[in-house]
């Protein structure tokens, strides 16, 4: 007696619809939190940023995919070169590094309000100046607020602007650069024999400080001098000297505008 044979098919629900649903609603997320912050951004940043909204709503790989590597063919005896990414790879590569520009700029954008205000609450607005730029975020402090007339050392009062400084800036990853400036007012002394030895241990004592204060990684901070070789006002007036003489940090950007990894 033959057996009646039966087939059971399971109908499973398509859930591809979820992968580009989870991309949107990160995609929204990043544009309410950038527009949340873009008091603090300027024009031109902003029209960047939205640029890059625009690009990756237009996409069509997810943020969740990831980067295939591209198969090289073998003909004969010798070995093809690997062959260039196709569009839809090289599209996703972008579209990921400009997100990660977005957020970088958010963190940047917070840690500069954080910074600003304690200046205000500090009094500090006439000694200390925050600025985002297309390079990172540029902390802009006169050398009076850190040091005596002609010294490298550390003023005491100064300790507690470095340790603060030192604690805003540890939580995040990218390079941070201690620059040190000075006017075009020539010094020579024994310990500095010209402004660009004096500009480069001042910016090295404020590093040097900043480490003892913060679990920072050593490998992400380094010390420039420039003597006064980059000004940033006229030397021909006392107010312009006075503004030139000065210690820059920068937390410099992992991203550059165009979604490039530096």
């Amino acid at each position: 007696m033959a057996r009646k044979q039966y087939s059971h098919h399971e109908e499973h629900i398509d859930e591809t619809w979820l992968i580009p649903y989870s991309d949107m609603l990160t995609l929204l997320l990043a544009l309410f939190i950038v527009l949340y912050a873009s008091s603090q951004i300027d024009q031109k940043k902003f029209e960047q940023l939205a640029q890059s909204f625009s690009y990756a709503f237009r996409g069509n790989t997810s943020i969740f995919e990831s980067v295939r590597t591209v198969p090289y063919a073998v003909d004969g005896p010798s070995q093809m070169p690997v062959l260039p990414k196709t569009p839809a790879v090289v599209s996703g590569m972008a579209g990921a590094n400009e997100q990660a520009y977005m957020i970088e700029t958010v963190q940047l954008v917070e840690l500069k309000k954080q910074l600003d205000r304690y200046i205000a609450e500090n009094n500090l607005a006439g000694d200390i100046q925050t600025a985002l730029t297309d390079d990172g975020l540029m902390i802009r402090i006169k050398d009076t607020a850190l040091f005596a007339s002609g010294r490298a050392e550390l003023k005491p009062e100064s300790l507690r602007l470095g340790t603060e400084i030192a604690r805003m800036i540890a939580p995040l990853p990218q390079r941070v650069i201690v620059a040190g400036h000075t006017d075009n007012m020539p010094i020579n002394t024994p310990e500095f024999p010209s402004n660009w030895d004096l500009s480069t241990v001042r910016a090295l004592n404020f590093m040097k400080y900043m480490l003892s204060q913060a679990e920072i990684k050593p490998e992400r901070i380094s010390v420039s001098g420039y003597g006064e070789y980059r000004p940033v006002a006229s030397n021909d007036t006392e107010e312009g000297r006075a503004k030139n003489r000065r210690v820059e940090v920068l937390i410099m950007r992992s991203y550059l505008p165009d979604g490039i990894k530096r």
